[in-house]
C-alpha cells in the first residue's frame, strides 16, 4: 500500500524508487535523509555548495550520505555568496552570537531553499522522481521565510507547472517530513532510526575540522534539542 500525501511510502515489493534528498549535512537535513530511507526510497543526495562560510557542513554531507546510504551524492556548486547580504556567504557580516530573537536574522541567505529546490527539480526530473525532501522546520528554527509550509506549498505548485512530468500528469512532491516537530522530537526520530549525529555539522561558524562555536542560533536551537530530548550532545565544540 502507498503511504499517505503525508507520508509517501513506495508499493511493498518492487525496487525503490528514487527520491531526491537536499542534504546540507546538518540535523535536520540527515534525520530527513534517514526518513527518506526508512519509507523505502532510493534517496539520492544533493548537496549544494553556495559559497557558504561554514563549508565543514559539506564534509559532514558526504559522512552522513555514506554512513545512511543512498543512491548517489551530488555536490553543486552555485555561488550565491557573489550577491552577499548574508552572514552565512558574506565575511564582513558577523554570524549573531547574543541568543535566537524575533525576526529574519542576517543568516537568512536570500532565495537559498528556493534556489536549492530548483536544482533538486531538476535532477528529480533527469531520475523520473516524483518525490524532494527537504528538511526545513518551523518550529525551532531561525525565522526564515522559506522555511514555512507556505514557502513548500508554493514551490510544489510551481514544480507543477513548471516541468514537463507536471504538464504530462506526473506530479510532483515536494515534502518537509520534519516541518512540524521541534528539534527534540527531530532528534529522538533520528535516534530511533540509527543516526549518529556526531557526523553532522550544524554551526553557522564551525571550524575547518567542524568544531562549534556553541553561540550562534544553530548552536543554541541544536543544545537545547538534545537537552529537551533527555540525551548527551555530540556535537564537537571549539572549548
Amino acid at each position: 500500500m502507498s503511504g499517505s500525501p503525508d507520508d509517501p511510502r513506495p508499493v511493498a515489493g518492487g525496487a525503490r524508487p528514487p527520491a531526491v534528498v537536499l542534504l546540507s549535512g546538518g540535523l535536520d537535513s540527515a534525520t530527513v535523509l534517514a526518513v527518506v530511507r526508512q519509507r523505502g526510497f532510493a534517496p539520492h543526495a544533493l548537496s549544494i555548495d553556495y559559497g557558504q562560510r561554514h563549508r565543514a557542513e559539506l564534509e559532514a554531507a558526504a559522512r552522513v550520505a555514506a554512513t545512511i546510504g543512498v543512491a548517489e551524492h551530488r555536490v553543486v556548486r552555485v555561488d550565491a555568496g557573489q550577491f552577499g547580504g548574508s552572514a552565512l556567504t558574506d565575511a564582513s557580516i558577523d554570524v549573531p552570537v547574543e541568543g535566537v530573537a524575533p525576526g529574519i536574522p542576517v543568516t537568512y541567505v536570500p532565495a537559498r531553499n528556493t534556489l536549492m529546490l530548483a536544482l533538486a527539480l531538476g535532477w528529480a526530473e533527469v531520475l523520473g522522481a516524483s518525490e524532494l525532501f527537504i528538511g526545513v522546520n518551523a518550529v525551532d528554527y531561525s525565522g526564515y521565510p522559506d522555511c514555512r509550509p507556505a514557502f513548500v506549498a508554493a514551490f510544489e505548485a510551481l514544480a507543477n507547472v513548471a516541468t514537463r512530468a507536471g504538464v504530462e500528469g506526473r506530479p510532483m512532491h515536494v515534502r518537509a517530513p520534519i516541518i512540524d516537530l521541534d528539534k527534540a522530537q527531530i532528534i529522538r526520530l533520528g535516534l530511533s532510526l540509527g543516526i549518529d549525529y556526531a557526523q553532522t555539522v550544524s554551526c553557522y561558524q564551525a571550524t575547518d575540522d567542524g568544531r562549534a562555536c556553541g553561540r550562534c542560533d544553530a548552536c543554541r536551537l541544536r543544545r537545547d534539542g538534545f537537552a529537551r530530548a533527555g540525551v548527551a550532545d555530540p556535537t564537537r565544540y571549539r572549548d
